[in-house]
């Protein structure tokens, strides 16, 4: 039963993650209007997104460290104020080089967020919990996903592209206030250290972790997933007005449509993998269950630019987009499933480091594909079949499941992690 401290925390995370979608998305919503104000080309966009991607792979390689050590709730307040103040700083760029250094600055403080958020939940809920909490916050997440398009292409012919950059940011601020008068108390504080303390205290380094092939199973996965996630999040705006004729107004809703489904997926996703796992269908089976399930849904995307109806092809994203937040979901709940405690914050972030690297190689070569006029088959061909590779990478280097509490010991190092020692 979920007690009002965790529900309180959920609801922030929630928060939180809307707005860490919006100061991502906005640039992809704006692309038209910034491309013929200031001459982008596609090779230039396909460079700006690659950058924020570039960027956050490079802070994932600290964040993670940074936060199994500060604890969660410091870092909450430290990761959204970062973030926003990043995104703010877009108001003030006026050329390609200017918007490169916001879109770094974005991209490096955003790598806080996931590691963030994934060690919080492992914190505040019991493990039979953590999926369906992670459906619901992916669900409401993506609300920032959905109110962007609709709102920010109206506050931009209102208020400018620059202002919009600017309220955007602004309410992470305010959400940083927020989370310094409701977080929880020293009585939560000194009850959590106290338990911390009769537990066997376990010092993982670097190598350690990167020996250990659990670690690299989440990685692998998150590389072959994340791509499509990436590529959809920035070029279906695109895709919208370059093979439907869509103008940056009458692309809102069928992209709100699409990150709505997301939502769905997430929360569908995350409310059966529970049901499943309360019923004792077993970790191993639901978790690979559920994975195939969503890489299956996924297989359709390739068809998107070919259907001749922009409401057909958008049913056929918002459905990729569902699939990947099951995916996903599962991927970050098999992380704090298989990972010991000290080292969640760690996992996470390097296998959402791989995820940004997959992320930063797919979106510049959609600038040069795009560019070279190959259109979008090759791009969502790729994307089509990303997540039965995924599954079969973690079968490979999973092919049982087990808790971190229940299957070997946590700083065991197994036959994969002697391999490439």
């Amino acid at each position: 039963m979920w007690t009002a401290r965790s529900r309180l925390i959920l609801a922030l995370l929630i928060l939180g993650g809307v707005l860490n979608y919006a100061d991502r998305q906005i640039i992809a919503v704006l692309k038209p209007m910034l491309q013929e104000e200031l001459h982008w080309s596609d090779t230039d966009y396909g460079r700006l997104t690659s950058v924020f991607q570039f960027a956050s792979a490079v802070a994932f390689l600290g964040s993670g460290w940074l936060i199994d050590r500060i604890g969660w709730r410091r870092a909450n307040p430290l990761a959204v104020g970062a973030w926003s103040l990043a995104a703010m700083a877009h108001a003030a760029a006026r050329t390609v080089g200017q918007f490169t250094l916001a879109r770094f600055a974005l991209g490096a403080t955003e790598a806080l967020g996931t590691p963030t958020a994934i060690k919080t939940i492992a914190a505040v809920f019991r493990a039979e919990e953590r999926s369906l909490a992670l459906g619901i916050m992916n669900a409401a997440n993506t609300l920032g996903a959905v109110v962007t398009p609709l709102l920010i292409p109206l506050l931009a012919l209102r208020v400018g592209w620059a202002r919009s950059f600017l309220l955007t940011g602004g309410l992470g601020l305010a959400w940083v206030a927020l989370w310094l008068v409701f977080s929880p108390g020293r009585e939560d504080e000194e009850a959590e250290a106290a338990a911390a303390a009769k537990a066997p205290i376990e010092k993982a380094g670097w190598w350690t972790v990167l020996q250990d092939r659990r670690t690299w199973a989440i990685a692998g996965a998150k590389a072959l997933s994340d791509q499509v996630w990436w590529l959809l999040l920035f070029w279906t705006p695109d895709l919208f007005h370059r093979v439907f004729h869509l103008s940056i107004k009458a692309f809102g809703l069928p992209l709100a449509v699409i990150y709505a489904c997301a939502a769905i997926g997430a929360l569908g996703g995350g409310w059966v993998t529970t049901r499943l796992l309360e019923t004792g269908f077993g970790l191993d089976r639901t978790r690979k269950l559920m994975l195939l399930v969503a890489a299956l849904l996924a297989t359709p995307v390739c068809l998107a630019p070919y259907v001749g109806s922009y409401w057909i092809a958008t049913a056929i994203l918002g459905l990729t987009l569902a699939a990947h937040q099951v995916f996903s979901l599962n991927i970050f709940a098999l992380a704090t499933d298989i990972s010991p405690a000290p080292r969640v914050a760690t996992v996470v972030s390097i296998g959402a480091l791989a995820g940004n690297l997959a992320g930063m190689v797919i979106l510049q070569a959609a600038g040069w594909v795009l560019g070279a006029g190959y259109g979008y088959l090759p791009l969502l061909g790729l994307a089509s079949v990303s997540y039965l590779l995924g599954l079969g990478w973690v079968r490979l280097l999973l092919p049982r499941i087990a808790s971190a509490q229940a299957g070997e010991p946590a700083s065991a190092s197994d036959e994969f992690g002697k391999a490439i020692a």
